[in-house]
C-alpha cells in the first residue's frame, strides 16, 4: 500500500511538472494577436469593410480567439439603407456572408488615427471610455498581424474624417519594438501608394514584415463589381491574399510563397514586400492562425487566365470607383428620367473634381509665382520619393485644414503629388500656408 501511495504521489508530481513545462513552452512561444482596420465608410466604399470582415473570418476559423483580435471599422454596411439584404456583407459575388460574429471594438466616430495608434501601442489608459477599450496586450514573445484597408496617398492612409501619416505609423512600430511589444509582426496594407508607408521608413532589423498592395507610386484596385448591390465587393490585393488563405494549408505555405503568388495574380499593381524579408520563411499559420478550419469556403470559380478572372476583369483603379459606380447605375436605369438623373450625378462628380484640381493648380501658382511651373507641379506624377517629409506633411495638414478635408474629399488625395513636387523643388510649407489665404477662402467637403 505504501508503494501505491508513493507511485500516486510521483505520478501527480510528474503531471504538475509536465503542466508547468507546457505552460513554460506556451509562454515562450507567445500568442498571436491581430488588429484589423477598415478606414472608410459609406456604401460606395463597401469593399474596404468587406475585406476586413473576411479577414476576421479567416483568423476566427483558424483558431485565433476573439480576445486577441481587435477590429476597427465604421460598421455602416450590414444595415445600410442601400443594402437589399440586411445583415449580409459579402466579399465576392454569391460569396458567404462574412459579417456574422465580426467584432465591433471601435466603430463610427471612434475609427480615428489617434485611436488606432493607441491600440497598437497598448495604451489602455488612453482608450478608457472609447469603444471596447481593448488594446494590444502583447509582450516580447508574441506575434502581431495588422491588416489595414482604405484609401491612400503618398505617405498617407485615410480614415473616415482624418488621415494617418507614414511617419506616425513608423514611430508607433518603432515604439512597439523598443518596448518589446512583439517578437515578430506582419502587416498587410491595402491602399493606393501603400508602398510609400514603408519605403525608407520601415527598418529591416526590427522583425517587421510588410506587404503593400501597390508600389509607392501606384493606385490599388477595386474588384468584384456587383450589379445587384451597386458597388465593388473587394480590392484586388486583399481578395487575392484572402482567397489564397481560404484554400491553402497555412502550415505549409510560407509568407514569401503567399507574397509571390499574390504578386503574380495581382496584375493591376505591383505588390511589394518590405522590412525584415527573412521573416518571409515563416509559415502563414504563425500570423493567421494555426488551427485547421472545420470547413473551407467554396472556392471562387477557377480560371485559366487573368482575362477570365472574375476579380481582375471587373477591376478598377480605386480613384475611378465613384465614376464606375455612377456609370453602372446609369446603364441600369430603366427610364429616361433615371438615366438623366445619373448623368447629372456624373456631371456633378466631374465638376467637383475639376474644382479641386483647379484649387490645387491655383495653390501651386501662388507658391511658384508662375503658371507654367504650377502646371508642371500638378501634372508631373511620381518622379519624386518623399525626402522632405516635414515640408510635405506640414503642407498636407495645411491643405487638409484650410482647403479641403482629404478624408471627406477622397479625390484630393490624388492631387497630393503636387505638394510632394513643391517640397522636393525647395518650396516651403510656410509658402503653402500663405497661398491658402487667397486660394482657399472656404473649405469644401464631400467631393469624391
Amino acid at each position: 500500500m505504501k508503494w501505491v501511495v508513493v507511485a500516486v504521489m510521483l505520478a501527480a508530481a510528474l503531471t504538475v511538472q509536465a503542466s508547468d513545462d507546457t505552460n513554460s513552452v506556451q509562454a515562450h512561444q507567445g500568442h498571436l494577436w491581430a488588429v484589423l482596420l477598415a478606414g472608410s465608410n459609406s456604401w460606395m466604399n463597401y469593399r474596404h469593410q468587406a475585406d476586413v470582415c473576411h479577414a476576421y473570418q479567416i483568423l476566427h476559423q483558424h483558431g485565433v480567439p476573439d480576445e486577441r483580435i481587435i477590429v476597427m471599422m465604421y460598421d455602416d454596411l450590414a444595415h445600410n439603407e442601400e443594402n437589399p439584404t440586411p445583415g449580409v456583407v459579402i466579399n465576392r459575388p454569391d460569396g458567404p456572408n462574412v459579417y456574422p460574429g465580426v467584432l465591433k471594438d471601435y466603430t463610427g466616430k471612434d475609427v480615428t488615427p489617434e485611436n488606432f495608434l493607441k491600440v497598437l501601442r497598448g495604451d489602455a489608459e488612453g482608450m478608457k471610455g472609447v469603444g471596447s477599450g481593448r488594446v494590444l496586450k502583447t509582450g516580447p514573445n508574441d506575434r502581431v498581424f495588422i491588416n489595414m484597408v482604405d484609401h491612400g496617398a503618398p505617405g498617407l492612409f485615410a480614415f473616415p474624417d482624418e488621415i494617418l501619416n507614414a511617419t506616425d505609423l513608423a514611430d508607433a512600430l518603432l515604439d512597439m519594438h523598443t518596448n518589446q511589444k512583439y517578437r515578430e509582426m506582419v502587416l498587410y496594407v491595402e491602399s493606393c501608394e501603400s508602398g510609400s508607408l514603408f519605403k525608407n521608413l520601415l527598418p529591416k532589423d526590427i522583425k517587421v514584415y510588410a506587404l503593400s498592395a501597390s508600389s509607392p507610386h501606384q493606385h490599388s484596385y477595386a474588384c468584384y463589381f456587383d450589379d445587384y448591390l451597386g458597388t465593388f465587393l473587394g480590392d484586388v490585393f486583399s481578395v487575392k491574399w484572402m482567397e489564397d488563405s481560404d484554400l491553402e494549408n497555412l502550415h505549409q505555405e510560407s509568407l514569401k510563397a503567399q507574397f509571390l503568388l499574390v504578386r503574380k495574380e495581382v496584375n493591376t499593381s505591383t505588390v511589394m514586400h518590405w522590412g525584415d524579408l527573412k521573416l518571409g520563411s515563416q509559415k502563414v499559420s504563425r500570423f493567421l492562425g494555426a488551427r485547421k478550419p472545420h470547413s473551407k469556403p467554396a472556392p471562387p470559380n477557377s480560371v485559366d487566365s487573368s482575362y477570365d478572372d472574375p476579380c481582375l476583369k471587373t477591376s478598377v483603379a480605386n480613384p475611378d470607383v465613384p465614376l464606375a459606380i455612377l456609370q453602372a447605375k446609369k446603364r441600369k436605369a430603366e427610364t429616361h428620367e433615371e438615366q438623366q438623373h445619373w448623368q447629372e450625378q456624373l456631371d456633378i462628380l466631374h465638376n467637383n473634381r475639376l474644382t479641386l484640381k483647379m484649387a490645387m493648380w491655383n495653390l501651386a501658382r501662388a507658391v511658384t509665382g508662375q503658371e507654367e511651373k504650377a502646371s508642371h507641379m500638378l501634372n508631373t506624377h511620381h518622379q519624386h520619393d518623399i525626402v522632405r517629409w516635414s515640408c510635405y506633411l506640414d503642407s498636407v495638414r495645411i491643405v487638409h485644414t484650410h482647403c479641403f478635408n482629404l478624408a471627406l474629399n477622397v479625390y484630393g488625395l490624388r492631387l497630393l503629388h503636387t505638394l510632394v513636387n513643391l517640397c522636393e523643388h525647395g518650396y516651403t510649407a510656410a509658402q503653402v500656408l500663405q497661398a491658402t489665404a487667397s486660394v482657399c477662402p472656404v473649405a469644401v467637403s464631400g467631393v469624391m
